[in-house]
Parts: structure tokens; sequence; C-alpha cells
């Protein structure tokens, strides 16, 4: 780039870089068309050198110093589509983007293209570390005999309460991604009937996640009669889960070998490469498609009581052919299904609206 004083006049930034002009008018990464489809994005950091961690979609970027000034940049190609999580990583800390009002937690923040479809009932959180999230008021302490230890789950009634949504990975949609708000919003609105949402803390993701009866066991005989002593409105038999990667294989593993117990899932990204030992192989994606819950499908069970939505990311290359053979497998064996892709890749932040529209579509 030719050292210029409205070198980034394109991004809606005239002005010397490094200036304090330059900097007063500074915000959120701004994307320029870049003339194959896809998107330029300029990112800035104020300081020390510094780079630029994705979530999943890139590998780290670092930034360049505008000459001998504290502007630090990067001019980032996107394809068409895309909402990602990033964070800047200086000194080997990691930090939210001062300039972006949009966060995901303390220390991330949330890029998205123009072309990117918005999420409605979302909040804009704000970022830095005094951002504090809302938490449901009913909480139960559960001390697990089948899967041993100690977990604190949140119960909120949306809209007063219905049929149970249980939240895997619960604390994400807790402390990085306002979930309870996200709700409420969509039942007032109309778009989801009053739920109970569940949400549902992972102790070791893999153990929990994988293809195993203790997780959903545990969930049927201690955690939803727990629940239903809290008072609080819960329709079991409404209940939808709702999870995502490891969270979205054991959602449509419990309804496989638990049909009496969850006849709805919503799943984002699920991780249908899984097999027993791949998790610890150099390639685990590498395996056969659809891993072990295509092995289960193919065993001609019956899923003409099971509705299903499943989503993924466009952008999570990989990942689509696990999909598309599961979802194709469930629809064959009687399930009703919904397919649909994201704008993002494996991230929490293209996630948010397939879970609030795919719950509402699980409850139907």
């Amino acid at each position: 780039m030719r050292p210029t004083e409205d070198a980034f006049a394109a991004y809606g930034l005239p002005g010397a870089p490094g200036s304090e002009a330059f900097w007063a008018a500074a915000g959120a990464p701004v994307s320029v068309p870049s003339g194959d489809g896809g998107w330029t994005t300029l990112f800035l950091w104020r300081g020390s050198p510094a780079g630029i961690g994705f979530e999943s979609w890139s590998d780290p970027v670092a930034l360049d110093r505008w000459g001998d000034t504290d502007c630090w940049y990067a001019q980032v190609r996107m394809p068409a589509r895309l909402r990602v999580t990033y964070r800047f990583l200086v000194d080997g800390a990691e930090f939210a983007d001062p300039f972006n009002p949009v966060g995901a937690g303390g220390d991330r923040s949330i890029a998205a293209t123009p072309d990117a479809p918005a999420q409605p009932y979302w909040p804009v959180l704000g970022t830095g570390a005094e951002q504090v999230l809302p938490l449901p008021r009913t909480r139960i302490r559960w001390t697990s005999e089948r899967l041993g230890g100690r977990r604190t789950v949140r119960v909120h009634p949306a809209g007063g309460g219905g049929p149970v949504v249980l939240l895997l990975d619960g604390d994400d949609w807790l402390y990085l991604h306002p979930a309870m708000t996200a709700f409420d919003a969509a039942v007032e609105a109309g778009d989801m009937p009053p739920v109970t949402l569940v949400f549902l803390p992972a102790r070791d993701r893999e153990a929990e996640f994988g293809c195993r009866p203790g997780l959903w066991e545990a969930v049927r005989d201690e955690l939803l009669p727990l629940v239903a002593e809290t008072g609080l409105p819960a329709d079991r038999d409404g209940l939808v889960v709702a999870g995502q990667s490891l969270g979205g294989l054991s959602a449509v593993y419990a309804a496989l070998e638990f049909p009496d117990l969850v006849s709805r899932v919503a799943c984002q990204s699920p991780s249908f490469w899984w097999a027993p030992g791949a998790p610890g192989l150099p390639d685990p994606l590498g395996g056969p498609l659809g891993g072990a819950v295509a092995a289960r499908l193919r065993e001609r069970v019956d899923l003409s009581g099971l509705r299903v939505a499943f989503d993924v990311g466009e952008h999570e290359t990989r990942m689509l052919p696990h999909c598309a053979l599961v979802e194709s497998l469930a629809a064959r064996a009687g399930a009703t299904v919904r397919v649909s892709r994201s704008p993002s890749a494996h991230d929490r932040a293209g996630w948010r609206h397939a879970l609030l529209r795919d719950v509402a579509w699980a409850l139907g």
C-alpha cells in the first residue's frame, strides 16, 4: 500500500493513519467488495504489535504497522456471507476489539460481512471484562451419581415457561452469548412459543458427548426430575435438545438410542465424523462419512417420531459431506427433517440464529 494521507478512505477513514482525527473516526471492522464476490475487511489495533485469531475460519493473521505510528492494521480477504468470532493476540494475551461494539464474552468480538444475514433478538453486548450477562434466577445444584461430580444447572422460563429446551454446553450460552435474553425477545415477538430453558454445562465434552448412554440416562433419571422440582412449567413431552459440534452429535445420538426421551432436536455443526477412536487420530475428520451415527442409521432404524433440524456452516468444507450424509439417512429413516446452512465456519457466532429458528421449528 502506498503511504498516502487517505490510504484507508475506501473504508470511510480519511486522514492520516495514526492521527488523533483518524482514531476518532475508527470503528468496527469495515468491509469493501474485493472484486471476486467476496470482501476485504479492515481490522485496526492501536498500540503494540498484534495479530488476529479467528474462530476456526482462518489461521492467525499478523497486523502490519503504519510507518512509525501507533496504527496496526490488517486487510483480510473474506468470502461472501461470513460471520466470525475473533480476538486480538498481544504478547500471549487475548483481547476483544476495542473499536467493535459486538462482543462475545470479555475477550472476543464478532465481525460480519455486509451480506451476512441479520441475527434478530441477539443483543449487542459490548466488550471488556466489565461486561456481565444476566443469568437465570433459578439454579439447580446437581450432584450426579451416574456422571460423577457436581455442576450448576440454570433454568429460565422464557415467556412464563413451557416445553423444556435443553441447551448443551449451557455455560457458553450463559456467559459468551446471551441466549436467555435472545429467547425472551423471540417469545415476545411471537417467533417462539414459551419455553423453559435448561442450561446444561459440560464437565468433559469428549467423554459426555461421545456416543455413550451415560449422559442421557443421567438427564432422564436425575436432571429432569430436579427441573420438575423447581415448580417452573417444564413439559418433558415437548423436550427439545439443542447442541453444537460434539453436543449436536450427542443430541442426535440421544434421539436414536432414547426415543422415548428425545424426539425433537436442533443441532448445529454436529460432529458426525465421530466414531470410536476417531478423536485421537491425526485426522479425525478423515474417516468414513457420517461416522458412528451414519453406521447406526443404516441399521434400518425407524425415526418416524423424530423432528430434527440440521444446520452447518457453509464454510465448514470438511464437515459438510459428513452432515449431508446423515441428513439424507435420517430423512430416509422417516424423520421430519429441516436442513440449512449458516454463513459461518465452526463458530458459535454463526450458530446463534439457527439455534432460535430451529428450536422454534422443532417445537412444531
